[in-house]
């Protein structure tokens, strides 16, 4: 599987996910989004990037519930709410929000 931006080429797995982490940019993210029928909000661009800054610090891709109990310590209990992250990724918050950030697939999501 591959998707097709500004003229190259990048890889993806079976399930989208980046072959190369290196490729993501955020041209290729609203890509992936609008692949999987998403337009990129504000609210979408927080909780993608907050994942890449998580992941860049820890180098650990957080699962939903994990997701929610950080999500709630940086903005709130409202921006972890798993109805509103449901609202923006409807394909499961961790899963759709880390395949759209350039990120491995979170470990305990099947």
């Amino acid at each position: 599987m591959a998707i097709e931006v500004n003229g190259k080429t990048i890889a993806t797995d079976s399930e989208g996910y980046l072959a190369d982490l290196s490729d993501w940019s955020a041209d290729l993210a609203e890509a992936i989004a609008a692949r999987e029928s998403l337009a990129m909000s504000e609210q979408h661009w927080e909780i993608v990037n907050f994942l890449r800054r998580g992941y860049e610090e820890t180098g650990v891709v957080p699962n939903i519930r994990q997701l929610q109990k950080l999500l709630a310590n940086e903005y709130g209990p409202e921006k972890a709410d798993k109805n509103y992250l449901y609202e923006l990724f409807p394909y499961g918050p961790a899963k759709q929000a880390c395949r759209i950030a350039g990120l491995p697939k979170p470990t305990g999501c099947v």
